[in-house]
């Protein structure tokens, strides 16, 4: 078979090997037969004339050419689905898919309150949402619309500035009154604080406005913003928390107000491109609206 021509799906499946580890969870993944996505991967093998994958007892391990097939094949991914939800209506109706991503937090506690506002109006319109702390690549098409912490940098994006969200030391009320209320960022040193795990960029960046904030510090470890809510809802500790969601649970105290407070701006972003569809256009103005009148035009 001429590399030229190898089918997307063998590709497709590929991916789908790399992200479940075995054939059978592939073939779950896809809705294909065990047997097709065997003949998928070697047909593929034998098109780039390289193995991808090697057996062993827990599945299968893949090989270096896997590992950098890999992010053509997400891009392959993206690409296709950008193009279906492309097609999936006219362009002048509101009407088809809108891919959204979004933060954990903002996605799991603020937008599904809009977008339920949104399917009221518009019901005709389908969202997919993306729940990730890390930056996707609108450019790229890995999503539609993007509600951001940061300012985007490229010229061919649109952004508006939806508000500002603050963030403050929390801890519930039974964990205070057990330990105590600490005093100043010092008194910190003598409780259960709640953090982030990997030094991510945003993270190295907060570290030099508040330089106490190290990792060694922390009693309960996790990359995942709500898994730290949820910490700290349940009195395990002092951790960081949106004003607005905490404000929302009687039994969360603020701590050291006025020693830490952090405030990110928030962006509602898409591709240039989009703007002449009046499903994104819609979408796009109602996302600004809705987080403007919750979080403030500041």
């Amino acid at each position: 078979m001429d590399e030229k021509h190898i089918h997307w799906d063998y590709y497709r499946t590929a991916l789908a090997v790399l992200e479940e580890g075995s054939l059978s969870g592939a073939a779950r993944a896809l809705g294909l037969t065990q047997p097709t996505v065997g003949r998928h991967i070697e047909a593929l093998e034998q098109a780039l004339g390289t193995s991808l994958f090697v057996r062993n007892q827990s599945g299968l391990s893949p090989t270096i050419a896997a590992l950098a097939l890999k992010p053509y094949a997400e891009s392959l991914r993206a690409i296709e689905s950008a193009l279906l939800r492309s097609v999936s209506a006219e362009a002048n109706e509101v009407r088809g898919t809108v891919r959204i991503t979004a933060s954990e937090v903002m996605g799991v506690e603020i937008l599904p309150a809009i977008l339920a506002d949104l399917r009221q109006t518009c019901p005709e319109l389908s969202i997919e949402l993306q729940t990730s702390n890390l930056t996707q690549d609108l450019l790229k098409r890995d999503a539609d619309i993007a509600v951001r912490m940061t300012e985007p940098l490229q010229d061919a994006l649109i952004a508006r500035r939806a508000g500002t969200i603050s963030l403050g030391f929390f801890a519930h009320a039974g964990y205070l009154a057990r330990h105590g209320v600490p005093a100043d960022m010092q008194a910190l040193k003598g409780h259960s604080v709640i953090g982030f795990d990997r030094e991510l960029p945003y993270i190295r960046a907060l570290q030099k406005r508040f330089p106490f904030i190290q990792r060694a510090d922390f009693s309960l470890r996790a990359d995942s913003d709500l898994v730290q809510f949820a910490a700290t809802r349940n009195g395990y500790g002092i951790g960081v928390c949106q004003l607005g969601l905490a404000s929302r649970d009687p039994q969360l105290q603020r701590v050291l107000a006025k020693e830490f407070q952090i405030d990110i701006p928030v962006w509602v972003v898409m591709h240039e491109d989009l703007r002449s569809s009046q499903r994104y256009k819609t979408t796009f103005d109602h996302l600004v609206i809705a987080l403007q009148a919750l979080l403030g035009k500041a």
